[in-house]
């Protein structure tokens, strides 16, 4: 196993200092998710929603697009990524000096996205940076990979291109993990997010965005009135695989939409008087077996708390990625974290996967949420396609939503 990181730290007051030269985020927001084939974006490319994202961002905020030193977009599987990405903030209004690049790391390419922007501050190229994270599944489906027959003889080789459904499989089928048991996790996502979308909890991290006269801001991914009984009547999607535990009521929604972070440095943050509501700290990568591709959090979590001086109860809030509930189960036992910090409005079994979004979601939904109990830490986590696990840290530094609205 090999793992690629940022600095080592010392522990959680290390992690909560404050210093002018730290990486910080001003703004953190996503777009309303949008179902598979029959939602809200299922005809809307990805450069038509990130010029959207992008008018949203700077209206909102008030940024003035000439102060952008470079952006850095996460996206897996659209065409000629780069160009489109480039297209979309240049009509949105961004100035053609302003430089763009793509990054695909499968599921955790927005987390790298911040990550590059991230890194790119911290070496003092840019003061100044944006990550996005995108993806429209509807529009553009995973690609099948195609190997060379001498490449694709190696055993490994072979596994890691192999469909996520059959990874599912594979872990569920190996680890014992129980066609019951992924429905009971399965349920516990759709419980919150249902009970989350309710009570409006996700309006507070979604940016209204404006597409072809129409606003989008709820999610319209989100399941009402899922039990034991209707999960545990669905047929499994992959019959020929494993144990065929994996059902679409167990696996993550496939869906579409998209997100942002504005990062900076605190001092030009405090000099130009741009809220803080958080600090990146770092992340780790990791490679696992490719066969099973869902227990990267497992490999990935413990190196970036350890990177950071950190335990597992100095995390307020864990925000892991639900690519399957035979994954996230075992990730989530193995890890020995209680399930009243992971996920606690839900995860992508309920909301969905976009996959370019995702990494950059995770970071938005945790930090919305740290701000709303008035805690710290977050630590988000993803398994990654072809055998990877990633996994970030960030602390909350926005006032309590009380105060915020005095």
């Amino acid at each position: 196993m090999r793992n690629a990181s940022t600095q080592t730290g010392n522990g959680l007051a290390t992690v909560l200092e404050k210093r002018p030269d730290d990486v910080v985020i001003t703004f953190a927001k996503r777009t309303a998710m949008g179902k598979h084939r029959k939602g809200q974006f299922k005809d809307v490319p990805v450069d038509e929603m990130m010029h959207a994202l992008f008018k949203a961002t700077l209206q909102q905020t008030g940024l003035d697009p000439r102060k952008i030193e470079d952006i850095c977009v996460g996206t897996c599987h659209p065409p000629s990524p780069a160009y489109a990405s480039r297209a979309a903030a240049l009509a949105a209004g961004i100035p053609h000096e302003v430089p763009i690049s793509t990054v695909n790391r499968l599921c955790s390419s927005g987390l790298m996205a911040i990550r590059n922007i991230a890194h790119a501050i911290q070496s003092k190229e840019i003061s100044l940076g944006v990550a996005v994270g995108v993806e429209n599944m509807t529009l553009n489906a995973r690609p099948t990979p195609i190997i060379a027959e001498a490449v694709g003889n190696n055993p490994q080789a072979h596994d890691c291109i192999q469909p996520m459904g059959w990874t599912s499989e594979m872990v569920a089928q190996t680890y014992k993990v129980s066609r019951s048991k992924q429905d009971e996790y399965a349920l516990i996502s759709h419980t919150r997010a249902s009970e989350a979308l309710t009570k409006g909890i996700f309006a507070e991290e979604i940016i209204p965005i404006g597409v072809r006269g129409s606003v989008i801001s709820v999610d319209d991914t989100i399941r009402q009135g899922v039990s034991m009984e209707s999960l545990s009547a669905l047929k499994p999607v992959f019959p020929d695989w494993g144990e065929a535990a994996t059902t679409p009521g167990n696996a993550s929604g496939i869906g579409d939409g998209a997100a942002l972070c504005i990062l900076t440095t605190r001092e030009r943050a405090r000099t130009e008087g741009m809220q803080v509501l958080g600090k990146w700290v770092g992340s780790a990568v990791v490679g696992v077996e490719p066969r099973y591709m869902g227990v990267g959090p497992i490999a990935a979590i413990p190196k970036v708390l350890s990177q950071y001086g950190l335990s597992k109860e100095d995390v307020d809030i864990y925000e892991i990625n639900e690519a399957f509930a035979s994954q996230f189960a075992y990730c989530v036992e193995e890890l020995g974290i209680p399930m009243e910090k992971i996920n606690p409005n839900g995860g992508a079994i309920a909301v969905a996967h976009p996959l370019g979004m995702t990494g950059v979601r995770l970071a938005v939904t945790g930090l919305a949420e740290l701000r709303r109990r008035n805690e710290k830490v977050l630590c988000t986590s993803m398994c990654v396609g072809s055998g990877m696990g990633a996994a970030g840290i960030f602390v909350n530094e926005a006032p309590p939503l009380h105060l915020a609205k005095l």
